[in-house]
């Protein structure tokens, strides 16, 4: 359960340690508490930690995070898991709920594209770690908000930004950036743009991204729009084994047999999205809230794979009401929420055959619509500044209705529906002293299969999975001590998932999906920092050490499939410890240095743990000056990533066909670049 921050001065570029961590509140469960006060697991990342070892990828930032694994087969595919395993997400994002400005990413059939969020463009990251339940309904993993709404000022400012950055393998990217505000308005557009030829053969990558945000407020109303288009483009390597990544392991996947290889199809994602939102929050007196949204987006893919080539046309529609209650006096604060969210995809998929990355004879056309929507009621309580009591429960729903049109004896629609599903979640924290904080929460979890999985890559059509579903039980303590030079987060937690749902391949590597029994997923979060020197008057202004582990010795409980008893065994995909520590300095002419160093322990790639992933330990660093006050500042910087040049796999294939399990990382390789905010 870590914690970042940044000042809501944003006219300026301030250093993260100029913030009083345990003072700052956070949004999740829309709580409006201090960090130290929710009772629950979230982790804030702000703008300086977004930036910290540059600006190209989500990965090394989230993997700061304590129960966070953030990885990247190829450049722009991410793979998301929050306290979990990978089990189910060959590629996206999955089982995790993605919000932007209170606007949902994921989509009806459980997919969220995350690689089309550049990282330029957000301010914050929050995340919520464990099942949310109530208020952000499926999913047992967690949820992530993501935020980039632009303040309102009470003069007239308008705000510029702009950036370039490059390093090895052809990186380069650029950004660009204006805000305006005033006491009633904001405005803010930005462009970004990025590319690399990449590490591996066939792992090149593009994408290009325009946002515009718009928000209008009055004495009791306020109106917020946003809309962003992103076109990306990424080539997939896919998996080579292990003789080939210490032979070469800048190898794409290799002809196999009488499949061709990944050079030789083509082999590549071409994802365009278009998404419009429009919000409403009305306060319709002293106590009550009524908030509003509206939102849809549409996304055209085209992936040639090794044995196919697919095309989708995904229209999404998002929609939800929440009415709030809240008062407050002297002695308590009560807030009570009520609503609903409705999510709607409709998914046209057709498979043709590829040859050499283009379109050949349909082997399919699929018509597919998936629903999630729930309801839920959330009470929250403060008493006496020492008490925070929630309790909140949501009943939800899902359901997919699949038909093959390009199958002459189709009879119409096959339907599935998983309905009435009730996920509480109780929480209670206690404040022990001002700057001290214990919590204990127990919350159920639920997760319904995703489009991805019950119409996997394979062709086939899933009915008969299983929607996951489980209890986490959690008991933590967090806060600050000797006037803040010490601030810490731990959590320890026991999870029991249900109807775990898995990945296989087929005879030619096609993936498909299996419930697969249940998982025992107990661990051990810690964070901690320390401020050597803190606003010091000397060389040194900012000097910071700061230490994140994971413990996850996470098991199958009861599982077995085609005759093998795999119980007991270690949760593929999982490493059992994860260990990131770091050091941040600032000297007072403006000259900073951000250094870390992840140590991840070895991970099985078997269900039958016969086959692991080495550890690896990966030192990063960052040196960079900065320049100007207030209004206007340039950052001059250059890194390092993977300083020991490390051979390692981020983003392996589990259970994969012909032992082709590793998607090898770049070795030693810089970046530099500058900002400029005026």
């Amino acid at each position: 359960m870590l914690l970042f921050s940044q000042r809501s001065d944003s006219a300026r570029l301030v250093p993260v340690t100029d913030t009083v961590l345990p003072e700052v509140a956070v949004q999740a469960f829309q709580s409006n508490l201090q960090w130290k006060a929710v009772p629950a697991a979230v982790a804030l990342l702000g703008r300086n930690e977004l930036a910290r070892y540059g600006s190209a990828s989500l990965v090394p930032v989230m993997n700061m995070v304590p129960g966070i694994r953030i990885e990247e087969r190829s450049p722009a595919s991410y793979r998301l898991s929050i306290r979990g395993s990978l089990l189910r997400s060959p590629f996206g994002v999955r089982n995790v709920k993605i919000y932007w400005n209170s606007i949902p990413l994921t989509d009806g059939g459980g997919n969220t594209y995350l690689n089309l969020v550049d990282q330029t463009q957000l301010t914050a990251v929050e995340i919520i770690k464990g099942p949310a339940a109530s208020i952000y309904g499926a999913g047992t993993g967690g949820a992530v908000l993501l935020r980039s709404d632009p303040a309102y000022t009470r003069q007239k400012e308008h705000r510029f930004t702009s950036g370039i950055l490059g390093g090895s393998y052809g990186l380069f990217q650029q950004h660009l950036g204006w805000e305006y505000s005033n006491a009633r308005i904001t405005s803010s557009l930005q462009q970004s743009h990025q590319q690399a030829d990449g590490y591996r053969e066939q792992s090149a990558s593009r994408k290009d991204m325009v946002k515009w945000q718009f928000s209008w407020q009055t004495a009791r109303q306020q109106i917020r729009f946003m809309a962003w288009y992103t076109d990306l483009y990424y080539q997939t390597p896919g998996g080579i084994t292990l003789a080939q990544m210490q032979l070469n392991p800048k190898l794409a996947r290799q002809p196999a047999g009488s499949l061709p290889g990944a050079v030789q199809q083509k082999t590549a994602i071409y994802n365009k999205t278009l998404l419009a939102a429009i919000q409403q929050e009305i306060r319709l007196g002293e106590q009550w809230t009524w908030k509003n949204f509206l939102s849809g987006h549409h996304s055209s893919i085209a992936n040639p794979f090794i044995t196919n080539y697919e095309k989708r046309a995904e229209a999404n529609l998002g929609a939800g009401s929440q009415l709030v209650y809240s008062i407050s006096n002297a002695v308590f604060r009560f807030q009570w929420i009520n609503g609903a969210e409705y999510l709607h995809n409709h998914s046209l998929i057709d498979n043709f055959g590829n040859r050499s990355g283009n379109a050949d004879t349909v082997q399919f056309r699929d018509d597919i619509y998936a629903v999630q929507w729930f309801a839920f009621s959330q009470a929250q309580l403060s008493l006496a500044d020492k008490w925070v009591l929630t309790a909140g429960v949501s009943i939800n729903n899902s359901s997919y209705r699949y038909q093959r049109t390009s199958d002459p004896a189709s009879t119409g629609f096959v339907r599935k529906k998983i309905s009435g599903v009730v996920t509480p979640r109780l929480a209670i924290a206690y404040r022990v002293s001002k700057a001290v904080s214990v919590y204990l929460l127990a919350a159920k979890g639920f997760s319904p299969p995703a489009l991805a999985e019950v119409r996997p890559s394979d062709g086939n059509y899933y009915g008969n999975l299983e929607a996951e579903y489980g209890w986490n039980i959690e008991a933590g303590i967090k806060g600050a001590t000797a006037d803040n030079r010490w601030q810490f987060d731990v959590a320890a937690y026991f999870f029991r998932l249900q109807n775990a749902i898995v990945r296989r391949t087929n005879a030619i590597g096609a993936e498909y999906f299996v419930n697969a029994g249940s998982t025992r997923q107990n661990g051990l979060e810690t964070w901690l920092k320390y401020r050597v020197i803190k606003e010091g008057k000397r060389l040194v202004r900012d000097w910071n050490l700061w230490s994140s582990f994971s413990y996850q010795p996470y098991r199958f409980e009861e599982y077995q499939q085609s005759g093998s008893n795999y119980s007991g065994k270690n949760l593929t995909g999982v490493p059992r410890t994860i260990w990131v520590t770091g050091m941040d300095i600032e000297i007072r002419n403006g000259v900073y240095l951000n250094t870390s160093v992840n140590a991840t322990g070895s991970l099985p790639l078997t269900d039958k743990n016969d086959v692991l992933a080495e550890a690896y330990q990966l030192v990063q660093l960052k040196l960079g000056y900065r320049t100007g006050q207030k209004k206007q500042q340039l950052d001059w910087f250059i890194g390092v990533d993977n300083l020991l040049n490390q051979r390692y796999s981020l983003g392996n294939d589990i259970n994969a066909l012909g032992k082709r399990y590793y998607n090898p990382a770049p070795g030693r390789n810089v970046f530099a670049g500058v900002r400029y905010r005026f």
